[in-house]
């Protein structure tokens, strides 16, 4: 029960805040930031034996893939599961790793034009790229790379980097991606409320943003309760290219799958 101040009032916002950080905490204990691998199977036992549509979708999703890696559901399970897809994929296969961290250089450049400061930008950005770079230099492995993703402080610096850049992407390319949004916001007003806040959670614009500056493709699985039994996919960009990682997508929520 909310308390009530000196004034008799009752004060929600704390109670609500509480109410939050019960949850968020409830969803540390229970999950890592990111988890171990597990069979795709598993997620049949997480719905009714008789939900049917998404039984069927099991499934179907279990003759594409073999294996799941489920991602703490805080809000920013996306960009956690796409770096750690993305560095994990890279640390056996680094052909485009130079690339990457080239990309990863004109973004800077593009941010510090757009006014976010050096000094911070320099911080983040030199952390991201010495993650890479030490993938690239045989200096981080798989267990290391579990590491450091699931230790908060981390995992969170290279998930804060990651908005920065979607709303950098964003911001440059406004005369197109303004079309997409709704509630007469600018896209600097949705950039500041709901990318580069953490724990905002993620839709199309993110993805679509993220996947087309960093030149990186992603397929994305979505298993929803739209009929058919079959799980639908979206390639982004969807340029032809097979993708370099997979995610699926359960309302409001990513992890990464494996084939």
């Amino acid at each position: 029960m909310a308390e009530k101040s000196s004034e008799g009032v009752v004060n929600y916002d704390e109670a609500i805040l509480a109410q939050v950080e019960s949850i968020q905490k409830e969803i540390a204990d229970s999950c890592e930031l990111v988890c171990d691998v597990e069979d795709v199977g598993v997620l049949s036992s997480e719905y009714q034996k008789d939900d049917t549509i998404y039984q069927l979708k099991i499934q179907d999703l279990k003759t594409k893939y073999a294996k799941l890696r489920r991602t703490r559901g805080d809000g920013n399970c996306f960009f956690r599961a796409f770096a750690f897809a993305y560095m994990e994929r890279a640390i056996s296969d680094p052909s485009n790793l130079k690339q990457f961290c080239s990309v990863l250089e004109q973004n800077k450049s593009a941010l510090e034009s757009l006014g976010y400061p050096s000094f911070t930008l320099e911080d983040f950005h030199d952390n991201f790229v010495e993650t890479i770079q030490n993938i690239e230099n045989k200096k981080t492995d798989a267990d290391s790379l579990i590491k450091i993703f699931r230790d908060q402080s981390s995992a969170d610096y290279l998930v804060c980097y990651l908005r920065i850049i979607v709303s950098g992407y964003l911001q440059t390319h406004a005369d197109f991606y303004q079309n997409f949004i709704d509630d007469g916001r600018t896209v600097v007003e949705f950039c500041k409320t709901e990318v580069e806040p953490m724990t905002k959670e993620s839709d199309h614009l993110h993805i679509t943003a993220l996947t087309s500056t960093l030149a990186v493709n992603i397929r994305v699985q979505y298993m929803d309760r739209g009929e058919g039994g079959k799980v639908n996919f979206h390639d982004f960009p969807d340029n032809g290219e097979p993708p370099y990682i997979h995610l699926l997508y359960r309302p409001g929520h990513y992890d990464i799958l494996y084939v």
